[in-house]
């Protein structure tokens, strides 16, 4: 059954709710700009972006001297984005597939790999084809080195891209007494995907130079596969494709949106209804997002997902009215993201951040309150043209936090709302 739309037009705390989940937060003005509205109209919209960029992103990855700084200008860059961008929701969404598809700086190293790679991440943002977008990932060259499947040849296969294509990428394990795939499945793959590799960009001193994806014939296993059902003489695309288009991955990628979006811990009823739309529409995420984004399950379940470090950190300045900072404040921004469990294109496993509760602890918490204070109480909290309102911040007219917040400065009011609790909730 497809999701139930909401009935009524956007109500500001509506407006409010759907801007901090799909854009980190906005201003009053930007969320009193979509009252009145239908939902449906305004997730289309939202979801309308195109390839524009932020103006004056002081950051070049391409001037590098050495590979790490080359991934910490990876990293500036996109927090620039993240903050001043245009398209906040293709930004969403390429953190979320940062997430889902994921690769490290700890192994790919490669300038030229990694903002291709989050170029990549951004064009299927919202794809219309998750098949297309998975064999897009597979074939990358970021993707080939950090799961080795360029080390993956005829007679000795590597089976680390095939397994997680089918565990974390699409299929998901399943459940105990029923798998949604077997050992068989993922060395059968391995074999079809033998001879996907790439060249240039190797090396500490090559970590300038643009790799392509190649196919080796010579070291691809040509013979008879079975693989999730089907056989016969099956090669990389094929097996990509079956993984892709599977009857379970649209439970598992509807499940990655929903906790993305709707709730941490995700009502699975409306999760199968996300799912159908996926098998629908042939995989298009498109399609499921924007029914999502104007159904009554994402306005019905608010302050339900906790917000990440990097989403903490964009939320505050967007819902500040995006002050600008200067570069160096931006890099330990994204550095104290890091610490505080987020470095951006380096989760800490290739299964991705756990995230929910796992984003809070004592030293997190510490550390939050410091990047507040720094945006508002700090010498060198940036300027800002207006205070935020009770909207802005929490999504409702009128602050919960009022009563214990009478008396205090502007400034001293902001701080302690976006170290409240409320605010860590998105």
């Amino acid at each position: 059954m497809p999701l139930t739309p909401l009935s009524r037009k956007l109500t500001p705390e509506d407006a409010a709710h759907l801007l901090r989940r799909t854009a980190f937060g906005a201003t009053d003005a930007q969320i009193r700009a979509l009252v009145g509205r239908e939902a449906r109209e305004v997730a289309r919209d939202l979801l309308s972006f195109g390839n524009e960029t932020a103006p004056g992103n002081p950051f070049d990855p391409a001037q590098a001297a050495r590979p790490g700084a080359g991934a910490q200008l990876v990293r500036g860059a996109w927090l620039y984005e993240l903050l001043y961008g245009p398209h906040p929701l293709r930004e969403r969404l390429a953190l979320t597939w940062s997430n889902h598809f994921v690769i490290g700086t700890d192994k790919v190293r490669n300038v030229p790999m990694l903002t291709g790679y989050l170029a990549l991440l951004r064009r299927h943002a919202a794809s219309d084809n998750f098949a297309a977008f998975t064999l897009d990932v597979a074939r990358h060259p970021a993707m080939l080195r950090y799961l080795d499947n360029d080390q993956n040849r005829k007679g000795k296969p590597n089976e680390n891209f095939s397994r997680e294509l089918l565990e974390l990428f699409t299929t998901g394990l399943g459940t105990p007494g029923r798998p949604n795939y077997s050992e068989e499945d993922v060395r059968e793959g391995a074999r079809a995907l033998t001879g996907w590799t790439f060249e240039g960009g190797r090396g500490n001193d090559r970590f300038l130079e643009e790799p392509r994806f190649v196919f080796r014939p010579g070291q691809h296993d040509a013979g008879r596969k079975a693989y999730l059902g089907r056989a016969g003489n099956l090669g990389g695309e094929d097996v990509v494709r079956l993984a892709a288009t599977h009857p379970q991955t649209a439970l598992f990628v509807a499940r990655k949106l929903h906790r993305a979006f709707v709730a941490d811990t995700p009502d699975e009823a409306a999760v199968a209804g996300s799912a159908e739309t996926f098998r629908r529409t042939n995989g298009s995420v498109r399609a499921v997002l924007e029914e999502l984004l104007a159904s009554e399950a994402f306005y019905a379940r608010r302050a339900a997902i906790i917000r990440s470090p990097v989403e903490f950190i964009v939320g505050a300045v967007r819902t500040l009215g995006q002050p600008r900072l200067e570069a160096k404040q931006i890099l330990n921004l994204a550095q104290t993201a890091g610490r505080l469990g987020q470095l951006l294109l380096e989760p800490d496993t290739v299964k991705g951040w756990d995230g929910g509760r796992e984003w809070i602890n004592d030293s997190t918490l510490l550390g939050r309150m410091q990047v507040a204070a720094a945006l508002t109480l700090g010498g060198t909290a940036p300027a800002l043209r207006e205070q935020p309102t009770p909207l802005a911040l929490l999504g409702q007219e009128r602050s919960p936090l009022q009563g214990a917040l009478g008396g205090l400065s502007p400034k001293q009011r902001t701080y302690l709302t976006l170290i409240s609790p409320e605010f860590q909730l998105a």
